[in-house]
């Protein structure tokens, strides 16, 4: 192998690298791990999925905000305070984690599964 194909396998390693490993200041929770917090005053629920996937099946206390608006409306929330985040599957959530981390915030639970997960 020569060296462009060297140089490409690493950034394509990197790449996934990146993409795949736990963020410092972001956790992986379970469906039941978020119900166990809803009794927290001091944890803030938001689903990043679209309006209308929210509206079709929602759980209390998320509050919706669409992943394409989350850099928009941070200000709204507390970086103080845990934030848990969900979507349908946890892919958007887990880059609305990367987003809230990249905004300053620093305890961010991402729920597995999303809300396909939610029992």
């Amino acid at each position: 192998m020569g060296i462009i194909e060297w140089v490409l396998l690493i950034i394509i390693i990197a790449f996934f690298f990146n993409r795949f490993m736990p963020v410092k200041g972001i956790t992986n929770i379970s469906v039941q791990e978020a119900k166990d917090k809803f009794k927290d005053n001091n944890v803030q629920f938001i689903d990043v999925r679209t309006p209308g996937e929210y509206k079709a099946n929602h759980r209390k206390p998320f509050k919706n905000i669409p992943l394409s608006n989350l850099t928009s409306k941070t200000s709204s929330l507390d970086k103080e305070k845990e934030v848990v985040v969900i979507c349908q599957s946890g892919m958007r959530s887990t880059k609305a984690a990367k987003v809230l981390k990249k905004q300053g915030f620093k305890n961010i639970s991402n729920v597995k599964g999303g809300m396909g997960a939610w029992i």
